[in-house]
């Protein structure tokens, strides 16, 4: 015979302080990928031009059916050991790297290092080195990232001493910033106060000890 079974739910602010961190372990587990790294690739992505780094691309499926083309760009993260990012592409020295990557990112010392590093190696070399940077392996970090350096002269001029050295430890750097980045930004979307205003923006509702319902 049928009947009735009536639940008492609540909303998140009405819960109790472990029912409501239940409800916030919930939606970390359930919530869909829905896209949060792409801020940190597009910053990314205009970095690496102000850098003189092209990155490569690949073209993505779209669910219309087109494509799209995305950067190489990966990342595995973030609580292992081998944890990392890693990108593929071409340096070559890009005038004014310095003053541009203040403007774009005033505050951030790291990149203000490796542009800095970036063009005084380029000047030791009559800005000449190139770089081609390709991913190996299995794994995505800074050491995945096989880094060819050359330079480009018309005499036929080696590169000055250690400078392969420091292009190839300057565009790691680049990609252990980015890593960083990412791996910041994942923690924050993964925050109480973020949790909290996607579970309210999606009005879910919980049972009193914070199990979704239904």
């Amino acid at each position: 015979m049928p009947e009735i079974i009536s639940t008492t739910v609540y909303r998140l602010s009405e819960l109790s302080g472990a029912a409501a961190e239940h409800a916030r372990d919930w939606y970390r587990r359930s919530a869909p990928d829905d896209g949060w790294q792409e801020f940190a690739f597009d910053d990314f992505a205009q970095i690496c031009a102000i850098l003189g780094v092209d990155l490569a691309t690949h073209p993505v499926r779209l669910f219309g059916g087109g494509t799209r083309q995305e950067p190489r760009i990966w990342y595995s993260g973030f609580c292992s050991q081998g944890d990392g990012a890693c990108f593929e592409g071409r340096y070559h020295y890009a005038s004014g790297a310095s003053r541009a990557i203040r403007t774009h990112a005033p505050q951030d010392a790291e990149l203000h290092r490796i542009a800095d590093g970036l063009a005084a190696i380029q000047r030791r070399n009559f800005y000449q080195l190139t770089a081609g940077i390709r991913h190996e392996g299995r794994y995505y970090h800074k050491y995945t990232m096989a880094i060819a350096v050359e330079r480009e002269s018309a005499t036929m001029q080696i590169m000055t001493l250690g400078a392969e050295d420091v292009v190839i430890e300057l565009l790691r750097d680049l990609a252990r910033w980015l890593y960083r980045q990412l791996e910041q930004e994942y923690w924050y979307q993964l925050s109480d106060a973020v949790v909290d205003e996607a579970i309210l923006a999606n009005e879910y509702s919980f049972t009193e000890d914070g199990a979704c319902f239904p």
